[in-house]
């Protein structure tokens, strides 16, 4: 049974998963729920079982989160946030196993992937499952001393396992962007606050060009014309018809801005479809331009 003015999240994964570590950390009064797979969360978001899902998008390690994107579009799911969060990785066995003992590692693919240099130099065997959390569910409940997993630190108190070694992803600034979803429609819910330093508002287009020469071109022109900043640029195959591609964008800038809003009316003219996923405030800083080096004056000739 809902409580009035309850907000409810949902997530992807088990307890203890980075999904709900950020969820928590950035919305500590919703109620979270969680779901086995990302499909789910989208589903129930749609069927207003839950208000709102906070879907991880993408890694700075390994990249987009290629199923989301899938799945923001299938869903016609609105884009009213975006969290960060700094995913530290652990090695997670249980109590009685020792580091020399351990043969296989299970987690996340994502996860295999950004701590991949360690597996490495460990010799482990990667075991993709499908979250963080519950392969640490797993090694938990086979208590096999030959096994581990890689989580953080909130799934190893939840499920009672010992950390052999911690910050094992392969580059340490290691960051997960999330996006907090809704459906669309005059009747949603009003998304909750994050209380954070501002940054200024992002926007995420979906759009789709010609397939002739000079179609992206024309496109990316019409923001270059106005002013707006790409932030991101990424291509997924269309699902129908095949060997087509849709162009995933990210803009600096509300909707609302005019440069925006004028870089999109001229973007409708130079695409076959467009949607704006939508308009949120930013949860990182904007990086900094590249300083430019001072020119160096050219010696006169030797005589």
């Amino acid at each position: 049974m809902r409580i009035a003015g309850e907000i409810t999240i949902g997530y992807q994964g088990e307890p203890g998963a980075y999904s709900e570590e950020a969820l928590h950390a950035s919305f500590p009064a919703a109620t979270a729920k969680a779901f086995r797979t990302l499909r789910h969360v989208f589903h129930r978001v749609a069927d207003q079982t839950i208000d709102f899902a906070l879907v991880p998008v993408e890694n700075s390690q390994a990249g987009s989160i290629l199923e989301t994107y899938d799945l923001l579009l299938e869903y016609r799911a609105l884009v009213v946030g975006e969290v960060a969060l700094q995913v530290d990785h652990c090695l997670l066995a249980p109590p009685n196993a020792e580091r020399s003992q351990l043969t296989r590692v299970l987690s996340h693919p994502q996860a295999l992937a950004q701590c991949e240099a360690f597996i490495v130099r460990e010799r482990l065997e990667p075991i993709p499952v499908y979250d963080t959390a519950g392969g640490a569910r797993q090694v938990q409940q086979e208590g096999r001393r030959d096994q581990a997993a890689i989580a953080g630190h909130r799934a190893a108190e939840l499920y009672e396992l010992a950390i052999l070694a911690e910050r094992i992803q392969t580059v340490q600034e290691n960051i997960t962007r999330f996006f907090l979803i809704s459906r669309r429609g005059p009747r949603r819910p009003r998304p909750p606050r994050i209380k954070r330093p501002r940054y200024g508002k992002k926007t995420s287009v979906v759009c789709a060009v010609a397939n002739e020469p000079g179609a992206l071109f024309r496109l990316l022109a019409c923001f270059n014309e106005h002013g707006v900043n790409l932030t991101k640029l990424e291509s997924r195959p269309r699902r129908d018809p095949p060997w087509e591609y849709l162009f995933y964008l990210d803009l600096d800038g509300g909707r609302s801005d005019k440069p925006v809003a004028a870089s999109l009316r001229a973007a409708k003219k130079a695409t076959t479809f467009l949607q704006v996923l939508g308009s949120y405030a930013r949860a990182l800083p904007a990086a900094a331009p590249p300083k430019r080096r001072p020119r160096r004056r050219s010696s006169p000739a030797e005589p």
